[in-house]
């Protein structure tokens, strides 16, 4: 142990002493400055650049390599050009592609696709010049549409919406992009009479084949396209008036349900209509309305077999809830959450069924000084559940140059029932936090949060730190967590109570100049040392992740190995997937090695293959999954993964286990799909089919038919649930 102590700090320090000379540079005294041309004649959106108006456009084309290399000359040109009128913002991209349409990469015809494993070009926009915010809009050779928020390259909501136009064509040199963003999407202040529009902007562009990042203006390689401080300025646009534009969105829903346990079971049938309404005060507010509100459409979790101590973390799916999601302290965290919107729409906790929510706002204001949100939900009463209301506040304030401070405040009020025998209860979380930025490598982040509960009158606080250096050929990073006993946000997450958890660690990066095939190898570790809140002198685990082979290729594909020696206090009742482990103290080492294939291409594997000790036993886990898309508009998944467990716990116990899930997504273009997949967990004898059609017949307007299923037949229960879901939602902008 001493001797891997030696050789880590040795690494620590050697990486330190290189990363003198990292390569990064800061962002420029004076930002390039582009421009858009304005027209007066129509431009049809197309993908072909036909127009005359395209074709006197100024050019830019002065991109800068990012990757796989930073700096000097890159294989693919890109051209971009920017035109606008009364109503639009045009962006069209010539990303040329020295073997055409076959050097093409794209996996599926989603939307919000996998950035790093398509052929890509995006737009990054900061239209309030805040450098600490941005939106961006995506689209691969096929026109597939992404779009996302970006906060302080920290923080990226890639569940934001906009309503805009993008289409493409494929050539035999490359490909072309035609973008239409309205200016009634955004959200910007018009200058004073007499002045010029500012805005930041970024030019980004992946040619994936050769995994070829590059943008405008230059953007350091340990950075992203996101990291705004590094914008240029487009200059010159004579905006429109910002107007206070409502865009509304209803919908009808029709939802068949059978369920049926041992001998008895139900059905029934339910009409629904709802809907959201989104009014843009002004260029920096915005106020949401939803009533009825349904997620019927969302994306249902995937099963998970849990051998840890820990909480599992499932992330948000909803739309309503995701958009704007960035915003709230803790948003970029899975460890401790003040603020978790699953908590809400749940007759109980996570795994629960869902609760009908009647009403609900939220408001958000964001300027170059300031943040401001606030939400409210109020949730109907259930036969297992009483009513609820949710309400949170957020406060934020800017200073210096990438520097905020805030507060967030959540309430939840629990009504009393009758019916159900339960007397009214509240819940508050107050939370402090805040991002500093001191130099463009370094990060600071904190969090400081605290809870009363009226239904055991007790009180708890919970904390953050982050320290991390990202620089071209090196990363670190401290980060302290810290959950008292008595921390319970009704509204949030914590992945465990009483507990602190010091993890530090990081890596060198080596980019090899002569050796092609790779593109950067990571060697590095972590530490993660836990012990107790209440008692810190009282040991909880501790796990050193050792990883010297960590090494990305030039197709990025990737490949790994690692050690990782565990140490466990086992000091409470502990029974992981029904195996009672001894109260005792335990020390154990696994090893594990993983790999990727390039994920682009038609045929990609990922696999991993971990052995080792596991508390008084064995635990070998084999994880595999494989996709199959001969063509963008049709993709085979499969996945697998088996544990075996010999000689564990107190009665000396095997146990294996099987995760089986396949899928098939179909497209006959980016706006018409249907994916399905299926899933079987041997655990719990647990199947799951989830089949979804979608149609987007104009721009986010929608309409589904889902279909549910689920079967578990077991000893112990024999039960089974099927849902059959059409609905047709609408969206219209004024």
């Amino acid at each position: 142990m001493r001797v891997l102590s030696g050789l880590i700090c040795f690494l620590f320090f050697n990486s330190f002493l290189i990363a003198q000379e990292n390569g990064n540079f800061p962002p420029p005294e004076e930002a390039p400055i582009i421009r858009a041309q304005k027209i007066e004649g129509p431009i049809k959106i197309d993908g072909r650049l036909s127009e005359p108006e395209w074709q006197n456009a100024p050019i830019i084309s002065n991109f800068f390599r990012m990757e796989p290399r930073q700096g000097g000359d890159y294989k693919n040109r890109t051209e971009v050009k920017l035109l606008y009128d009364e109503k639009n913002l045009y962006i069209g991209a010539y990303c040329q592609d020295s073997l055409g349409q076959k050097g093409i990469r794209v996996q599926d015809l989603r939307r919000d696709f996998n950035t790093f494993e398509n052929d890509l070009f995006y737009v990054q926009l900061d239209p309030q010049n805040l450098k600490q915010y941005c939106v961006s809009f995506q689209t691969t050779p096929y026109g597939n549409q992404g779009d996302l928020q970006a906060f302080n390259d920290n923080n990226r909501d890639s569940d934001w919406n906009a309503l805009w136009k993008v289409r493409t064509q494929r050539t035999e040199t490359g490909y072309y992009a035609e973008f239409a963003i309205p200016f009634k999407s955004l959200r910007y202040e018009r200058p004073m009479e007499g002045d010029s529009a500012t805005w930041g902007i970024v030019l980004s562009r992946l040619a994936r084949r050769d995994f070829e990042l590059t943008s405008f203006p230059a953007i350091p390689q340990s950075f992203s396209p996101y990291r705004m401080t590094y914008a240029a300025q487009l200059k010159g646009i004579e905006l429109p008036e910002p107007s206070a534009n409502v865009r509304i969105e209803p919908y009808s829903l029709y939802q068949y349900e059978n369920v049926s346990e041992g001998n008895g079971g139900t059905s029934n049938g339910d009409i629904k209509i709802g809907g959201d309404i989104k009014w843009a005060i002004n260029s920096r507010s915005v106020l949401d309305f939803t009533f009825n509100t349904d997620f019927a459409q969302a994306d249902v979790d995937r099963a998970v077999n849990n051998l840890e101590r820990f909480n599992i973390f499932f992330p948000e799916r909803r739309q309503f809830f995701l958009e704007n999601s960035g915003i709230w302290a803790g948003a970029n965290n899975s460890a401790i959450v003040p603020f978790f919107s699953r908590t809400i729409g749940l007759q109980g906790n996570f795994n629960a069924k869902p609760a009908r929510l009647n009403a609900g706002t939220r408001y958000t204001m964001r300027d170059e000084k300031r943040s401001i949100a606030g939400l409210y939900i109020h949730q109907a009463e259930t036969a297992n559940s009483a009513a609820a209301s949710f309400g949170v506040a957020r406060y934020l304030q800017n200073y210096g140059k990438e520097n905020n401070v805030g507060l967030m405040l959540t309430h939840r009020l629990d009504e009393a029932s009758a019916e159900l025998g339960t007397s009214q209860s509240h819940n508050t979380t107050l939370t402090l936090d805040g991002l500093i930025r001191p130099k463009d490598e370094w990060t600071l982040s904190y969090m400081l949060s605290g809870t009363r509960d009226n239904s055991n009158d007790t009180m708890g606080l919970a904390g953050r730190f982050r320290a991390e250096y990202s620089a071209n050929d090196l990363y670190f990073f401290w980060t302290t967590n810290f959950v008292s006993e008595n921390y319970n946000p009704d509204m949030g997450f914590v992945f465990q109570k009483n507990v602190i958890w010091h993890n530090p660690g990081g890596f060198y990066i080596w980019r090899p100049k002569n050796i092609p095939w790779i593109r950067r190898a990571d060697p590095g570790v972590y530490f993660n040392y836990y012990h107790d809140a209440r008692n810190p002198g009282r040991f909880q685990q501790a796990r050193i992740y050792f990883f010297p082979i960590y090494v990305y290729f030039s197709d990025n594909s990737f490949f790994e190995y690692a050690i990782l020696p565990t140490w466990q206090n086992i000091n409470f009742d502990f029974s992981p997937l029904g195996l009672s482990i001894q109260q005792d103290d335990y020390y154990y080492l696994r090893q594990y090695v993983r790999f990727r294939t390039d994920g682009s291409k038609a045929i990609s594997l990922n696999g991993r293959f971990d052995w080792g000790g596991f508390y008084d036993g064995k635990r070998t886990r084999v994880t595999a999954s494989t996709r199959f898309a001969p063509l963008p508009h049709i993709a085979f998944t499969a996945e697998y993964e088996y544990n075996n467990l010999r000689n564990i716990g107190i009665e000396n116990q095997d146990l294996e286990t099987h995760l089986v899930t396949g899928g098939i997504r179909l497209a006959a273009n980016p706006r018409l799909q249907l994916s399905a997949f299926y899933q079987y967990n041997s655990f719990d004898e647990q199947g799951r089919w989830n089949i979804r059609a979608s149609w987007e017949y104009r721009p986010l307007s929608f309409i589904y038919l889902v279909f549910n299923d689920t079967q578990v037949n077991s000893l112990d229960r024999n039960f089974s649930e099927q849902q059959v879901i059409s609905k047709v939602t609408f969206i219209r902008q004024f």
